[in-house]
């Protein structure tokens, strides 16, 4: 079943005319994406991939019964790129972009919440759900194997060297899904942990976290009243320094908010088993299912 996306999903790929759009395409294409039109202002009547390109996403989506949309629109313009695809009622909303004015950000995901769309990112490497084949994402598909681990990450390396090692140990996944690496981000860790927490074929899962913010916490508090499935989790950045910012505009350190010693308590205190390395995931998950 997994979550977000599935064998059902028809795609729209927005800003596709572009060095990313087309290259990633391409690649989701190969994976077993469907991925239905294109949308470039300007370029219509143009193909790439044999992707038929369209100048709004309300042309490709009522063209195409598209249900789902991948943003890799410039930063100054992926808001109004995510606005449009919100006014035409796909779900989800997946912004590959970084980089996007925070001002943007809270306009497109407050607008999303209104419609109860899901926007996943921005700074996002996406969603895939190995089972149905269904990359909407900029991951390498080939290190996630289909299985019943829900994956969730503030970070994209990490998604990928953990599902790598999960994937070598024999333990697959039902769906995996970067959150974003920015202070600002649609889907939230607390509401990924709930949408697994509904899917009736994950049976565990891993939830990575990092520096910054107090996600992971307010998400292991929900998952030790709520959760009852085994959970493994990862927190990065365990040696930064304090107002330093490591790698994300969302990992950032003020005061004893944030840290990682906190995040890693409040995991603990759930009865989450708290991997101390990356490669350590997978042999946790194997002790605990």
């Amino acid at each position: 079943m997994a979550i977000l996306v599935n064998k059902d999903t028809r795609v729209i790929v927005q800003g596709i005319t572009g060095g990313q759009g087309t290259f990633h395409s391409g690649a989701m294409l190969e994976y077993g994406t469907k991925i239905v039109a294109g949308v470039t202002p300007g370029k219509a009547g143009e193909s790439i991939h044999g992707i038929p390109v369209f100048d709004s996403v309300r042309e490709a989506k009522d063209a195409h019964d598209a249900t789902a949309s991948i943003i890799f629109v410039p930063a100054p313009f992926a808001g109004d790129a995510a606005m449009e695809a919100i006014a035409a009622d796909l779900n989800p909303v997946v912004v590959i972009t970084e980089h996007v004015p925070v001002k943007d950000e809270i306009r497109m995901i407050h607008e999303a919440k209104r419609k109860g769309i899901t926007v996943i990112g921005p700074n996002t490497p996406g969603v895939i759900t190995p089972g149905a084949k269904q990359k909407v994402a900029i991951m390498p598909g080939h290190v996630f194997s289909a299985g019943e681990v829900g994956l969730m990450s503030r970070s994209g390396t990490l998604t990928y060297e953990i599902a790598a090692g999960m994937t070598n140990a024999g333990i697959g996944i039902s769906t995996a899904l970067g959150l974003g690496g920015d202070p600002c981000v649609g889907l939230t860790t607390i509401e990924a942990v709930k949408l697994f927490e509904q899917d009736k074929d994950t049976k565990a899962l891993v939830v990575v976290g990092e520096i910054g913010g107090d996600a992971e916490e307010r998400a292991a508090a929900y998952i030790k009243k709520n959760y009852d499935l085994p959970v493994v989790g990862f927190i990065a950045g365990r040696t930064a320094p304090p107002g330093k910012r490591m790698g994300h505009a969302g990992a950032i350190i003020s005061g004893s908010s944030g840290t990682a010693a906190a995040k890693i308590k409040a995991m603990n205190d759930a009865g989450i088993a708290v991997a101390e390395k990356p490669s350590d995931v997978a042999r946790l998950l194997k002790e605990i299912m």
